[in-house]
């Protein structure tokens, strides 16, 4: 019971955290990123929160960069926060052949196994070919901090070449 409500716990400060860091940076974005608003502040013309898109987005995970290896996907999700309850990430990346290295996406259990890059209890959800044409889909349907790396090469894509960041959605309100 003590572990449940200090599991929560976490999760709430987690949450809190980057709604913070998410609203200090804000200015930070890049032309490319996919801000849709932050949900928070008001629109002085029309009274309204900030553009709360009431239908999920399919956001490309690393934009027109898309999933490959040298590209800090970390930066990337910061960027380009916040993701809400059940926006869709579509990994893309070309299928492994002679000038192409392979990747995956794996989904990590906890904290600990996304820091150290531990493929041990991670679940493969994207193999190398699933990443091809219209990309392989990931509905963010809970209210978890979600953990993506590519596993390829026992993980070195994630421990050195950039490849893993982290997203808690957030909830929409409508008005």
């Amino acid at each position: 019971m003590g572990s449940t409500i200090a599991y929560r716990l976490m999760l709430v400060v987690a949450a809190a955290s980057m709604l913070g860091l998410s609203q200090a940076n804000k200015g930070w974005g890049s032309p490319k990123s996919n801000y849709t608003g932050w949900g928070w502040g008001w629109n002085s013309t029309n009274k309204h929160p900030l553009n709360e898109t009431e239908r999920p987005q399919k956001i490309t995970v690393g934009g027109a960069e898309k999933w490959h290896f040298g590209f800090n996907y970390s930066d990337w999700a910061f960027q380009n926060a916040p993701f809400y309850f059940n926006d869709t990430l579509v990994f893309k990346y070309d299928p492994p052949s002679n000038g192409t290295f392979p990747h995956s996406v794996y989904l990590f259990p906890d904290r600990w196994s996304y820091l150290n890059c531990n493929l041990k209890r991670a679940k493969m959800i994207a193999n190398a070919t699933q990443g091809g044409d219209d990309g392989f889909e990931f509905v963010l349907n809970k209210w978890i901090p979600y953990y993506f790396a590519c596993g390829e090469h026992n993980g070195i894509h994630c421990k050195i070449g950039g490849m893993k960041f982290m997203v808690v959605p957030l909830f929409r309100w409508h008005y």
